[in-house]
């Protein structure tokens, strides 16, 4: 099969239902081209639905990182009384905590690429004439994205293999493994999405001769 081909049978894949047809077609070299138009496609919807939900825009990613440390924290507090209290512990205590940290760390990352506080070097960036600053933050974009494309193509044949496998988190018998890892493709489609909506305010900025550079704070807001 040619690789446009095998991009194309993902599609009828995705909505199978079965995830070993999806694990078949994820395993193509079509998938990476697949995923490489998904980044952008569904990244920039993203992009839409900041622009057009500014509850969510603001609130989504931070809400969604506070509320599962906020049950990291729950777990690992209830799991020290249960063993030295009652004796007893959960055998998720030690095995959940961690799937939930991955979640929270990775929509943390698409928020804290929208406050731009990673590698931004914008002392050194400042003392550039504008259009050298736009090539820089165009390169930014370029390398978020190429991280976004690879993230999206490898953590959805994980998904799709740890689906297929029936794999369940260690120590519970009812809680899928792939639940927690198809968490990370849509954390990284919302981070493409943060990754758009800065260029293009790049852009704009850009073109109406406002200051491009800011200094961005970490922990603050934009």
């Amino acid at each position: 099969m040619s690789l446009i081909s095998e991009a194309v049978a993902i599609v009828p894949a995705l909505f199978s239902g079965s995830a070993w047809e999806k694990r078949s077609a994820f395993d193509t070299d079509g998938m990476w081209l697949f995923c490489f138009v998904a980044t952008l496609v569904c990244g920039y919807l993203a992009h839409l639905f900041y622009k057009f939900v500014p509850f969510c825009e603001k609130h989504l990613e931070r809400g969604l990182s506070v509320t599962m440390y906020l049950i990291i924290a729950g777990i690992i507090c209830w799991g020290v009384i249960d063993r030295f209290v009652f004796s007893h512990q959960w055998s998720g205590s030690t095995t959940v905590p961690p799937f939930l940290f991955m979640v929270m760390a990775w929509f943390a990352c698409s928020y804290n690429v929208k406050l731009r506080t990673h590698l931004s070097f914008s002392e050194f960036r400042s003392k550039m004439r504008p259009v050298g600053q736009m090539a820089t933050l165009t390169l930014d974009a370029a390398l978020w994205l190429g991280f976004c494309w690879i993230a999206i193509t490898t953590s959805l044949r994980f998904t799709a293999l740890s689906a297929d496998n029936f794999q369940l988190v260690d120590g519970v018998d009812d809680v899928m493994k792939w639940w927690f890892y198809l968490t990370v493709p849509i954390a990284f489609t919302l981070m493409s999405g943060r990754v758009i909506g800065n260029w293009l305010e790049d852009w704009n900025n850009f073109r109406s001769g406002t200051p491009i550079i800011k200094q961005a704070v970490i922990g603050g807001d934009v």
